[in-house]
């Protein structure tokens, strides 16, 4: 099977970026989060022609916003910036655990949910590894302390302020990794889905088919057509694959206006230390492939902790950084490691676009 360098990959994609003249946001990085949180100097999928820095856009009083969402926005030394609004917005955060076990969350985790409300997304979607297993010496009780830790920390803030919650389950969540007697990790895997399935955690999404939830699974929200597969290994099984495929071929997914596809691991690597066989999916060019065939419009990943838009052929790609522990450096550049969330504002395309148009979405991210 033919391989692509992912160090090439890269050069190509920085190169790519130049081509089409994409605008960089204003924006800086500085110690401390009150002086911090600022739009990354980070590329935004737009037209090639240059355009000013966006004009805020309005967003809830002060007095509608929930208290927690007021006191961030109170200790920050300059207005917020709320872009402008797209037909759809997506709110993309990834990697939200610590340490192996760990019960609690780094404070980017806490002050990016607490922020939603300021930003109102129609959606907010998870790159995956939302808990901290992985490890066989963690007791059953302990990975379902994490996942209850999970429900105070972010699931239950979503559900307060209305927000459906896409997401994917990362090997931290409940690893793909077999032997020969299965899952190595299946206590994980069992856990993760006991708690997706539990009604008290329902993630308010418009379920297209449940199918093998929380591992696989298809939603629409807006018009747009979502499919979560379970790539928290580097090889997806051929069945599973063969499921994928019906449901992206459906009249359903192909009679909306847009598809993205959500997964853990990324198609190529993008971040030092996670370049390798293993931190990507296996049979990338293949994948990428099928994708393209269904006219999805972006892949979107976790799991290599850095944030980078860029696309190969017609596809996509946003690698959606971190809010938890563990920022990396991209292989490519030497911005240092920081943490982000994403905005997604998506414009859906006019009659005569075609709906895997790069100028559909427009990133804005931000560096926590």
């Amino acid at each position: 099977m033919h391989t692509i360098s992912p160090r090439s990959l890269l050069r190509w994609l920085w190169a790519t970026i130049a081509l089409v003249g994409m605008v960089l946001l204003m924006g800086c990085s500085t110690p401390g989060f009150s002086e911090s949180l600022q739009p990354a100097a980070a590329p935004v999928q737009t037209p090639s022609t240059p355009q000013n820095t966006p004009t805020p856009q309005p967003t809830r009083s002060a007095q509608a916003l929930p208290p927690e969402t007021q006191a961030i926005l109170r200790t920050l030394p300059k207005p917020l910036l709320n872009p402008p609004r797209g037909d759809v917005r997506i709110v993309v955060i990834s990697d939200l655990n610590s340490a192996y076990g760990s019960t609690d969350y780094e404070p980017e985790v806490d002050q990016g949910i607490a922020l939603l409300p300021f930003w109102q997304p129609d959606l907010v979607v998870c790159g995956g590894d939302m808990v901290a297993a992985q490890s066989l010496s963690l007791s059953a009780a302990e990975v379902k302390a994490m996942w209850a830790a999970f429900n105070q920390h972010i699931t239950a803030p979503l559900q307060r302020y209305h927000l459906p919650f896409g997401f994917t389950i990362g090997n931290h969540d409940g690893s793909a990794a077999r032997d020969r007697q299965g899952f190595i990790f299946q206590q994980d895997r069992d856990l993760a889905a006991a708690y997706w399935q539990d009604p008290r955690h329902d993630p308010g999404l418009n379920f297209v088919d449940r199918f093998e939830f929380p591992f696989y699974y298809t939603f629409q929200q807006n018009g747009i057509f979502y499919l979560v597969w379970d790539d928290s290994a580097a090889t997806i099984p051929p069945e599973k694959l063969a499921w994928v495929e019906t449901a992206l071929a459906s009249q359903t997914a192909q009679s909306a206006k847009l598809r993205l596809v959500i997964g853990h691991l990324p198609l190529y690597g993008v971040a030092i230390g996670r370049d390798h066989p293993g931190d990507v999916l296996d049979n990338a060019d293949a994948m990428r492939a099928l994708l393209e065939k269904y006219h999805v419009h972006t892949y979107i990943s976790g799991h290599h902790h850095a944030y980078y838009p860029g696309h190969r052929g017609q596809l996509q790609l946003l690698d959606s950084g971190l809010l938890g522990a563990g920022a990396r450096r991209l292989i490519a550049g030497d911005r240092p490691p920081y943490k982000s969330l994403t905005l997604i504002d998506i414009h859906l395309p006019q009659a005569g676009q075609s709906s895997t148009d790069s100028a559909l979405t427009t990133y804005t991210t931000y560096d926590l």
